[in-house]
């Protein structure tokens, strides 16, 4: 009789928090770079947004995205644990242009790497009590502004003075009261963002060496199962 089948080992899971344009999608994508061979998927906490489609355009505009109260992280951490179970989520998708969510979502297979990002991941703990490497991203604020101010005119339709309004008024007072604090959660802080090789390379180093440990382990329990199968008196 075969041993029964095993579930998939649960996936590393790495908290990357800091300032908003601190770069920290680049710090997964240079992690992902220097683990080769592993499949990785990069979770946005900017996508559990509470849905406020119900809301008028004007209200949700006026709404603090910067907040911890803007998302609905009880979702993000029940699709963690089915992650966590080997199993596909449907993620929400954001539109930032309407301040709403968008009626399709995106599939997330399970993988052996999953990136969990946002300016405020490490703040709540039921969230970062989930995760195996927690990151804090530190750049300096005027470079994170800039970079801000690029990506929200580009790419989310946002006006200058849009901008430079709700960066004083919403970003800036959010960082200084929630996720700057954050940053003594963190297993590394990492200045400079996916510029600093060194702590690429130390993050890489570390996912290597949880995923041998778990191969390792898994090696073991199969054999103790094989063990026990063999010394099971025939029927």
């Amino acid at each position: 009789m075969n041993a029964p089948a095993h579930k998939p080992l649960p996936p590393v899971i790495i908290g990357v928090a800091g300032g908003s344009g601190s770069g920290k999608t680049t710090v997964a994508y240079k992690v992902r770079e220097a683990c080769p061979g592993m499949t990785i998927q990069i979770v946005h906490h900017d996508s559990y947004y509470w849905d406020n489609s119900a809301l008028p355009m004007a209200e949700r505009a006026r709404i603090n995205y910067d907040h911890p109260d803007a998302f609905e992280t009880s979702l993000l951490v029940e699709h963690l644990h089915e992650l966590q179970q080997g199993r596909a989520v449907r993620i929400p998708r954001y539109d930032y242009s309407i301040h709403s969510r968008l009626t399709e979502t995106a599939t997330c297979e399970p993988a052996d790497i999953v990136f969990v990002e946002g300016i405020l991941v490490l703040e709540p703990r039921e969230l970062r009590e989930l995760m195996d490497i927690r990151l804090y991203v530190d750049v300096d604020a005027d470079e994170r502004v800039l970079r801000r101010l690029l990506r929200d005119t580009r790419e989310r339709g946002r006006t200058l003075e849009s901008v430079v309004d709700q960066y004083l008024n919403v970003v800036r007072p959010m960082h200084l009261q929630f996720v700057a604090p954050s940053k003594r959660y963190a297993h590394i802080i990492i200045p400079e963002g996916g510029h600093n090789s060194v702590a690429i390379d130390l993050i890489a180093t570390k996912i290597r060496n949880i995923i041998r440990e778990r191969d390792r382990l898994r090696a073991l329990d199969r054999e103790v199962r094989q063990a026990r199968e063999q010394a099971r008196p025939a029927e």
